[in-house]
């Protein structure tokens, strides 16, 4: 079949493959990456595990991960020894992420979305909150190794909110698959936990190696874990803030850390909140008679305001007669 032979031909070319999401525009921290899906992938059932890493910190992506093998093969990540990515080192997550990249039999899925697009998701005036965002990330690496002819036939995830409304939901996204969300199910199942380690050894790269883009001073990388209860992450926030720009896109600006440290800089004040402070009555609407011809009105009146920046800038005026 014609999507099998693409992804079969896709395998003979390099083994990860990257690609930016472009999600928010923001080339840095986000992207995807894949291993090349192995054969036996292709032909018989097989079992997939999500997991994520970085949920909680205030720097650095957050990263979702899935990982599959055909049923047959479960028993070889237990040789493995895989765990929960959080019990183990971070020696041992890198050398089981490795040995996971070559065994011929698994596959796995990766997705990293930057703190800016997080920020950005959580602050949208129809919020999207973490937890939709995390259940559409895992809805999206599913739906894609089944893109790539994958024959799923049990996918595991790792719980974000109740654990029984995120599988009902993934049960009417993919019917026909046997899905099981749990508690704990990176301890739980050995493809949830290969799926924990390699999110978290990509997330941990990615904060190792990230680079500043912005335009002032570059802060230290002495940042620690990232997490707000870390130290070293508490004291780089407060000695890397520009009074006046904040924080990079290293820097999730939605949490609430970030917004507190923010009330030490300098403050700024909007053109166009004064405009909307005057143009309110006192009940909070904006009257009609602000729509209205306002030269007419009393010099003290406080509807008497100045045209907005907009009309100003293109030399427009009010029209007080018109000729027919």
């Amino acid at each position: 079949m014609e999507g099998e032979e693409n992804v079969a031909a896709s395998r003979d070319e390099q083994d990860v493959e990257r690609a930016s999401c472009g999600d928010d525009g923001d080339a840095q921290g986000e992207g995807r990456e894949w291993s090349r899906i192995p054969t036996e992938c292709l032909c018989g059932p097989c079992v997939l595990g999500v997991d994520e890493a970085g949920r909680g910190p205030v720097l650095g992506p957050m990263v979702y991960a899935a990982c599959f093998c055909p049923l047959t093969c479960k028993d070889n990540l237990e040789e493995l020894k895989v765990a929960d990515s959080k019990v183990l080192s971070e020696k041992q997550r890198d050398e089981i992420f490795q040995r996971l990249r070559t065994m011929p039999s698994v596959g796995y899925l990766v997705q990293a979305l930057s703190p800016n697009y997080i920020s950005n998701c959580m602050q949208r005036r129809h919020k999207y909150n973490l937890n939709a965002l995390s259940h559409d990330t895992a809805i999206g690496l599913i739906q894609r190794a089944l893109d790539g002819g994958v024959k799923l036939a049990e996918v595991y995830v790792d719980t974000v909110g109740v654990a029984q409304r995120y599988e009902e939901r993934l049960r009417a996204v993919f019917p026909g698959i046997e899905i099981a969300v749990r508690a704990k199910a990176d301890a739980l199942f050995p493809i949830v936990s290969a799926a924990s380690i390699c999110a978290k050894v990509t997330r941990d790269s990615m904060l190792k190696s990230w680079k500043f883009v912005e335009a002032f001073e570059n802060p230290d990388a002495d940042y620690g874990s990232g997490y707000p209860n870390d130290p070293k992450t508490r004291a780089w926030l407060t000695r890397c803030m520009n009074p006046l720009f904040g924080y990079p896109r290293l820097v999730r600006f939605s949490w609430s850390t970030v917004q507190t440290a923010l009330q030490d800089s300098i403050s700024i004040k909007w053109e166009h909140e004064d405009e909307e402070e005057e143009g309110h009555t006192n009940n909070g609407k904006t009257s009609l008679l602000s729509f209205l011809n306002r030269t007419s009105l009393p010099s003290q009146h406080p509807l008497s305001l100045p045209p907005h920046r907009y009309f100003k800038e293109r030399s427009l005026c009010q029209v007080l007669t018109l000729h027919h």
